[in-house]
């Protein structure tokens, strides 16, 4: 990622005896064609690079246990990996994704076999590239169903639909990556936001391809709403229904009833919606889904456009005025709707599902979460603060991947130079978070900074967002590889490590492999590390348009 990384490696145990949960379990098997596909948004016809020429891409289907191949075959004209967001991936993280961090890139005209190991995962999760921002067009739905003989712990739905939000670039979304990186300035932003593909019907030239879900009347449908965005939180609604939230990122909640929910970049939902709407003739018969964006700093540029879908009764008279809007769809500064929501999360906590929160911890650190900059370099022009380039960091170390040799190939073949162990368990100096500081002390420094922990220590995270530059803080979701975590707390300010732990959650917090920080604020989670020999790359998904 242009962005930044903090890595996360464990011991090496057993390795010839791994992958012992999938021995017994079926696979299933999928071909993916990484290929150039030419699409219409907007007006605009481009090439993008898609597999096997879909966007979104294929589906893929599991059980809870099972293990699923992949052979990808990269017919582009571009390095790329994918990687199995939230899967943890037991004794497994070769097959994870993340370029030149567990694996070096698929050249063109080359393939790889990914082995793709579910544990503890049921619900819904995703897939995507892990190279450059291939993930804005190479994307796709993971859909993990109970083991046979296990059911759901709601009504089993009439039918479930994969709804991914995403976004729709007229340009070209590497030749900005590009771009940014020459220049050091801030990307562009994206053109139109859309849903399953689409930006929908009331943007130019979007009518005919909008995405509509057809219902009946006093049915129940099971929405896998995942955010494939590369940056943008999200508010999601459909007009005249109430949403029955079950589950996140590939775990199930204690359900609780919204009229929208807020989908952070990276996450995945699992929302339950009754088709109630009257089907006499008396009511409408189509109705939005809207997606519009989060924005918690408007001094950085954001696409505020509003995608929509059509839900449609079928067996309902067909109405000749345009479908609902959703009335409580927030808008999009409503921070205080996100809070709300995101305070909402428990995880189910029942027998068949249980909570295992750690009560000791092992290992604490304190991650400051940064946009910084770092100097232009001699003889060339910068478009960041004062002529300087801007640089994302967690506790000023903006990561840099090695470029010949993957990070954990250097770990289990004790390869020297290309990471080094030495990253902070806190800020290398402390102020007030929440405010900036003069431009001369917001460098960042550049390394490939791992942090090492033994097999089954508990670790406290808590991440700090910053306003370092004062531009002001936004919103950053961070994303785990190899594990899911407890999110045991959040709060706004400054972090206090002797009051603010009394406030935490430890008997029900949702468990998670994506929470976003919040601007001005702070939010804590808890694992334990017991997957051996995984790469874990926590990333700051919207940090990435800052190119290092």
């Amino acid at each position: 990622m242009g962005g930044l990384c903090w890595l996360l490696l464990g011991v090496v145990l057993t390795f010839g005896v791994a992958a012992s949960p999938a021995q017994a379990s079926r696979a299933n098997h999928y071909d993916f064609f990484i290929k150039e596909t030419k699409v219409t948004r907007l007006c605009h016809e481009k090439t993008i690079l898609t597999v096997n020429g879909q966007f979104p891409g294929p589906t893929i289907y599991a059980r809870k246990g099972d293990v699923v191949v992949v052979n990808v075959y990269n017919q582009g004209n571009k390095n790329i990996t994918l990687h199995w967001h939230g899967v943890d991936q037991p004794r497994n993280p070769w097959s994870d994704g993340p370029e030149f961090i567990t694996q070096c890139p698929i050249q063109p005209g080359a393939s790889f076999t990914y082995r793709i190991i579910f544990s503890e995962e049921e619900g819904t999760l995703w897939w995507h590239a892990h190279s450059d921002f291939d993930r804005a067009t190479v994307h796709g739905a993971i859909v993990i169903h109970p083991k046979r003989g296990s059911t759901y712990p709601y009504p089993k739905p009439h039918k479930e639909m994969p709804i991914i939000l995403g976004e729709w670039w007229n340009g070209d979304v590497q030749q900005w990556l590009e771009e940014s990186k020459h220049t050091g300035g801030d990307g562009n932003v994206s053109d139109a936001n859309t849903i399953n593909g689409q930006p929908g019907d009331q943007l130019p030239c979007s009518k005919n391809g909008t995405f509509r879900m057809l219902v009946e009347h006093g049915k129940t449908y099971l929405l896998r709403i995942i955010n494939a965005g590369l940056s943008n939180d999200m508010f999601f609604a459909v007009a005249g229904h109430r949403l029955t939230v079950v589950g996140i990122d590939g775990h199930y909640l204690k359900p609780f009833t919204v009229e929208s929910i807020m989908i952070s970049s990276g996450q995945t939902m699992d929302v339950l919606l009754k088709a109630n709407r009257p089907a006499n003739g008396s009511g409408n018969s189509r109705y939005y889904m809207a997606a519009r964006p989060l924005v918690t700093n408007k001094v950085i540029r954001f696409d505020n456009t509003t995608a929509t879908a059509i839900l449609e009764y079928t067996d309902a008279p067909p109405s000749a005025g345009s479908p609902d809007f959703p009335a409580n769809l927030p808008a999009v500064d409503d921070v205080a709707a996100a809070t709300a929501y995101t305070a909402q999360l428990r995880s189910l906590a029942t027998r068949e599902h249980p909570v295992d929160v750690p009560a000791h911890v092992d290992e604490r650190m304190v991650v400051a979460v940064a946009i910084n900059v770092l100097p232009c370099g001699p003889n060339k022009t910068c478009e960041g603060p004062g002529g300087n380039r801007f640089s994302a960091s967690l506790n000023n170390v903006s990561f840099v991947a090695p470029s010949s040799v993957d990070v954990l190939d250097a770990y289990y073949y004790s390869i020297c130079g290309a990471y080094e162990p030495d990253f902070p368990n806190k800020p290398s100096f402390v102020f007030n978070f929440t405010e900036g500081l003069p431009l001369e002390q917001s460098f960042t420094t550049k390394g490939a900074s791992v942090k090492v922990v033994e097999y089954g220590t508990v670790v406290e995270v808590v991440f700090q967002n910053t306003a370092i530059l004062r531009l002001g803080s936004e919103s950053h979701p961070m994303h785990l590889h190899g594990y899911s975590f407890y999110v045991v707390g959040t709060g706004s300010g400054n972090f206090d490590k002797d009051k603010d732990p009394a406030t935490y959650n430890l008997v029900n917090p949702p468990y998670q492999n994506t929470v976003s920080v919040p601007k001005d604020g702070w939010v804590a989670i808890r694992f334990r590390a017991a997957n051996p020999v995984c790469g874990l790359c926590i990333a700051t998904l919207t940090v990435t348009r800052y190119g290092v």
